[in-house]
Parts: C-alpha cells; sequence; structure tokens
C-alpha cells in the first residue's frame, strides 16, 4: 500500500489537469498517518498552504490541531488530512465546479488507500464536493451519514469558527461525536483529559 501512496502523491504533485497548476506554489497533497482510521477532508489549500505544501498550516490550521488534541487526537497517528482540490484558488475562493471535477478521482484514492472508517467534512464544499451538491453544512452538520461503507460527519470548517466564535461549542459536539465514534469502531480504551465518558465537557476547551 505504502507504495501505491507514493505512486499516487507522485503523480499528485505533477498534476496539470486543470487551471490552478499555472498559479499555485505546491500542490498540497495532505498529511497523516496513511493508515488512519480517520480522515479529514477540507476545501482547498490557503495561502500558508500553498506556500509550505503542507494542509491546514494557517490559523485554521491552528485551530484544527487544538480541536484534535482535545480529542486527543494528533496527525501523526489518527488522521490523515487532504482537501478538495490540491492546489489553491486565486484569492482564496471557493474551487470551480470543472476544478474540484478534475481533483476528486486523487482524493477517492487516498480515501480507498488510506481505509478510513471515519471522513470529517470540513464546511460545504467538503460536503458538496464529495457527498452531495445541494446538501446544506448549516442543516446537515453534527449528524451521521454512511458512504461507502464508511462513516461520515460533516462539520462546521475551522475558519467559519473564527469568524464567527459562536460555532465553537456546536462544533464541539460535533467533535465529541467523533471522539465516542472513535471509541466505538476502533479503539475503546481511546480517552482524553478533556473528555468524560458521562460527554460532560465545556466547549471552553476549544476556544
Amino acid at each position: 500500500m505504502e507504495n501505491e501512496f507514493e505512486l499516487l502523491k507522485a503523480e499528485v504533485l505533477q498534476c496539470t489537469k486543470c487551471q490552478l497548476s499555472k498559479t499555485r506554489t505546491h500542490v498540497v497533497f495532505g498529511e497523516g498517518n496513511p493508515h488512519a482510521n480517520i480522515f479529514i477532508i477540507g476545501e482547498g489549500p490557503g495561502r500558508d498552504e500553498d506556500l509550505t505544501g503542507r494542509p491546514f498550516v494557517g490559523r485554521s490550521g491552528q485551530l484544527l490541531d487544538k480541536i484534535l488534541a482535545a480529542c486527543n487526537f494528533n496527525r501523526k497517528e489518527h488522521v490523515f488530512i487532504g482537501n478538495i482540490v490540491k492546489c489553491r484558488p486565486p484569492n482564496n475562493r471557493a474551487p470551480l465546479p470543472e476544478e474540484r471535477a478534475m481533483c476528486l478521482p486523487y482524493l477517492l484514492q487516498q480515501i480507498e488507500l488510506v481505509d478510513p472508517k471515519i471522513l470529517i467534512l470540513l464546511g460545504a464544499t467538503a460536503l458538496n464536493g464529495l457527498i452531495d451538491p445541494a446538501l446544506r453544512i448549516t442543516k446537515i452538520r453534527g449528524t451521521w451519514k454512511e458512504w461507502h461503507n464508511r462513516w461520515v460527519m460533516p462539520v462546521f470548517h475551522p475558519s467559519a469558527l473564527l469568524r464567527n466564535p459562536t460555532l465553537k461549542r456546536p462544533t464541539w459536539e460535533d467533535f465529541k461525536k467523533i471522539f465516542f465514534k472513535y471509541r466505538e469502531l476502533v479503539d475503546p480504551t481511546h480517552t482524553s483529559p478533556h473528555i468524560n465518558i458521562e460527554d460532560s465537557i465545556s466547549s471552553e476547551e476549544i476556544s
């Protein structure tokens, strides 16, 4: 599997299938444990990600890491992080439908190779690009969906939390559901000092 993963990465890094390849600095393939049980999907690289070639390294990424840490998850062991598109759209605009269409096969191959039990969709672009363009993140977030025999949890994008801090509380509730699903499906001994089994925790942990 590692060889297939590296071959896919090499292909993605050379991709010129859409116009985003003309303006990117780096392709952002994704990072994390290639055997992770949790696969996190965002929209696309921003400025910091384009400069570094790594996903979620700006303010949104720092908040995401803080939320993951509160669940006792980390990039090295528990998650793999990717995006709907792997090159930065100019001015951080949303990826166009044709750009998403060109990049989606790469993401689907990543999901197949990593073979996670849980998918976390960060925001509307991830939800609409992978599952259904008609779904609205404000209506569907926090509810489990099944997709190709995997559990899928749509949540607000961390950038939305930075713009509107009132979204932190419902997002923390969503991540607690992910925490308990991970205990159910993967490791019943998984614990966090910020979450007790009776589910009594304050959203202040990610403030």
